[in-house]
C-alpha cells in the first residue's frame, strides 16, 4: 500500500485516456488504431508574408477537409499492395474557403518512394497537388509535373506558402535539441530557425561558429516586422533569412545553409494498415537474422517487396496471441520519434510476428561493443541517454510501464539515434518464461528490488533499470555487477550495496545513476526530470541569446 502516488497505473502497463475496454471484441481493435498526427502545422503563413494558408494545425487538418465539404470515410476493407485492391478513393476534392475548386498546392518536405501502387513517390521540393485531405494521415495527391496520383503520408508534406515549407524552419524544437543537432551533423554557418520554448508566437535563430551554437531571439515590432538588430527590420522571416545569407551583418558568422533534417517523420506502412494491421504473412520476406533473445528471434526483412522492415518472430507457445492483441493496439497507439513504431503483426498462427521499422545498427548494447560505438565521446553517449529518458518520458506521461529497460532493449539508427524498443512485452510472457524464479531468464541485473522480488512494476522500477543503462553507456556495454550472480546482486543490493563510479565517468553523471538507484522508489527522479537533467550537460558557454552587434 506504500508505493508512489501515480506509480502503479490501473492497466499492467496503460492508463492512457482513451484506453481499450475490458471485454472489447479483438477485431474492433484493428478498427481504431489512430495514429498520433505530426504537430508541423503549428504557424501561420502569415510569417512569410506572401498571403499563403493561415496555419494548419495538427488538430485541425481534418477540419479543414471537413470545411471543404469532405466527410469521414469508411474504413477500407482491402489490403493495400495487391492483397485485397485498394478502397474505391472519394471523388470529392478540397475547395477554397470561397466554395471555389483551387486546390492546396504544397511543397514536399522529404523523398518518398512508393510502398504500394496506390502510392505515390516524390522527391524533397517537388509540387504537389492535394485532391482529397479526408483521413488525417494519408492524402491523395498528383504531382505538378508528372501528373501522377496517388497516396501520400501527410506529414511529409507543407502548402506551399506556409512557414513549414521553408527548409531552415525546424518549427517546436528544443533550444538543446538544437544546438545538438548543429554540432553533431552541421557545419561552420549551418542554421535553423525555431519557435521560442519561453516566448509564444516568438521565433529564434540558431546558428553554429566554429564550435559552439549562437542563438539569436528575433524580435518583432507591432507592426509585424521582424529584426535581430533593431536597426534593421524585414516584413517576414524569409526576407531575414535571405539578408543574413548575403553576409554576416553583426552575427557570428554569415548563415550558409539549413541544417538538414535527421529524421523523417514517423509513418505507417501504408495508407491502411494504420487501422487493419493484420497484415498477410505472405506479403514479409525474412532476409537476414540479427539476433535472438529472450523473446524469439530478430530477422530484417522486406513487406511487398518495397519497405524494409524489423520481424520480431516470438516462440511458439510463449504468449498468448489474444493477450498480444490486446497489448499490440495499445503499443501501436504509442507515437514518439523515440519509441520503435510498430507497424503491423501476424497473429494468425505461430510464430507470432511482430513488424517494426528498421534500425541500421541494431541494439544499443551491440552497437557499444563495436568499433564505432567502443569511439564514441562522453558527450555522444549523454546525448543518446538523453534520447532514450526522452521515449521513456512519453511512456512516463502515458503511465506506461516498459518492464524491461536494459540497452539490449534500444535500437541505433544512422548518426546515433536512439529508440526505445520491446516496451511492455515482458508482462505477456507466459509463467516460467520470464519469471524471477527463473534467473537465467529474468533480468535482475537490470530490475529494481520492489520488481524483483515483489512483482511491483511501475515506472519507477523503469527509472531503476534506466540507472543500469546509464552504466552500460559509460562503460561501451559492460556486464554491470561483474562478477556476481543474480542471487549475489539482489541480496548486495538490499543491503545498500550499489555499483561505484566508472573511471572517466563524471560525479554529476554518477549522481543521476544513484538517484535512479534509491531504495524508496518515490525518492527516484522521473524521467521528465532526468531528461532535463541529461540535457543540462549540453550547455554550452557563450550560448546565450545574443542581438547582433550594431555595423557602423
Amino acid at each position: 500500500m506504500g508505493g508512489c502516488l501515480g506509480t502503479v497505473p490501473q492497466h499492467p502497463n496503460y492508463a492512457m485516456n482513451g484506453g481499450f475496454p475490458n471485454g472489447m471484441e479483438l477485431g474492433l481493435l484493428r478498427q481504431n488504431m489512430q495514429g498520433f498526427m505530426d504537430p508541423r502545422f503549428s504557424v501561420g503563413s502569415d510569417m512569410l508574408g506572401n498571403g499563403g494558408m493561415n496555419g494548419i494545425t495538427q488538430n485541425n487538418r481534418i477540419s479543414y477537409a471537413q470545411a471543404a465539404g469532405g466527410v469521414p470515410p469508411t474504413p477500407p476493407t482491402g489490403m493495400c499492395g495487391g492483397y485485397g485492391g485498394p478502397p474505391a478513393l472519394p471523388s470529392r476534392c478540397n475547395s477554397n474557403a470561397a466554395g471555389g475548386s483551387k486546390k492546396e498546392i504544397f511543397i514536399a518536405l522529404h523523398d518518398y518512394a512508393a510502398r504500394t501502387t496506390e502510392d505515390l513517390s516524390f522527391r524533397k521540393g517537388e509540387k504537389l497537388e492535394i485532391l482529397n485531405m479526408m483521413d488525417g494521415d494519408w492524402w491523395q495527391a498528383r504531382n505538378i509535373v508528372s501528373k501522377k496520383r496517388g497516396y501520400i503520408p501527410s506529414n511529409y508534406v507543407a502548402p506551399a506558402s506556409s512557414l513549414q515549407a521553408k527548409a531552415w524552419f525546424f518549427g517546436k524544437i528544443k533550444r538543446m535539441d538544437a544546438e545538438r543537432q548543429l554540432l553533431k551533423t552541421g557545419e561552420q554557418g549551418s542554421f535553423l530557425v525555431r519557435e521560442s520554448e519561453s516566448k509564444l508566437g516568438e521565433f529564434s535563430l540558431s546558428l553554429r561558429d566554429v564550435n559552439s551554437v549562437k542563438h539569436y531571439r528575433l524580435g518583432r515590432w507591432a507592426n509585424g516586422e521582424f529584426y535581430i538588430n533593431r536597426r534593421t527590420t524585414f516584413r517576414d522571416l524569409a526576407s531575414l533569412v535571405d539578408h543574413y545569407s548575403t553576409a554576416s551583418y553583426g552575427l557570428c558568422c554569415t548563415l550558409r545553409r539549413p541544417l538538414e533534417v535527421i529524421e523523417k517523420p514517423q509513418i505507417d506502412l501504408c495508407y491502411n494498415t494504420k487501422d487493419q494491421w493484420e497484415i498477410p504473412r505472405e506479403s514479409l520476406k525474412l532476409i537476414k537474422k540479427l539476433g535472438h533473445g529472450q523473446f524469439g528471434e530478430v530477422w530484417q526483412g522486406v513487406w511487398n517487396n518495397t519497405t524494409p522492415v524489423a520481424i520480431k518472430t516470438l516462440k511458439p507457445g510463449s504468449m498468448s496471441p489474444d493477450a498480444f492483441l490486446q497489448e499490440a493496439a495499445i503499443m501501436k497507439k504509442l507515437r514518439h520519434p523515440k519509441l520503435i513504431q510498430l507497424y503491423a503483426v501476424c497473429t494468425m498462427e505461430e510464430p507470432i510476428y511482430i513488424v517494426t521499422e528498421l534500425m541500421s545498427n541494431g541494439s544499443l548494447l551491440d552497437y557499444l561493443q563495436r568499433d564505432k560505438g567502443n569511439s564514441l565521446r562522453l558527450p555522444e553517449l549523454l546525448d543518446m541517454a538523453t534520447q532514450v529518458a526522452s521515449g521513456m518520458a512519453y511512456l512516463e506521461q502515458n503511465n506506461y510501464v516498459h518492464r524491461d529497460l536494459a540497452a539490449r532493449n534500444v535500437l541505433c539508427g544512422d548518426n546515433n539515434i536512439c529508440k526505445v524498443a520491446d516496451f511492455g512485452l515482458s508482462r505477456l510472457m507466459r509463467d516460467g518464461e520470464y519469471n524471477a524464479s527463473e534467473g537465467a531468464m529474468f533480468p535482475i541485473k537490470w530490475t529494481a528490488p520492489e520488481a524483483a522480488l515483489y512483482s511491483r512494476f511501475s515506472i519507477k522500477s523503469d527509472v531503476w533499470s534506466f540507472g543500469i543503462l546509464l552504466y552500460e553507456l559509460v562503460t561501451y556495454g559492460r556486464m554491470p555487477y561483474a562478477g556476481m550472480t543474480n542471487a549475489e546482486v539482489l541480496t548486495q543490493v538490499e543491503k545498500g550495496y550499489r555499483m561505484p563510479c566508472s573511471p572517466g565517468c563524471p560525479d554529476s553523471l554518477y549522481q543521476i545513476m544513484l538517484d535512479c538507484w534509491k531504495k524508496d522508489e518515490c525518492e527516484r527522479p522521473t524521467f521528465e526530470s532526468l531528461q532535463w537533467r541529461l540535457e543540462d550537460f549540453f550547455a554550452l558557454q557563450g550560448s546565450d541569446y545574443s542581438e547582433a552587434d550594431v555595423i557602423k
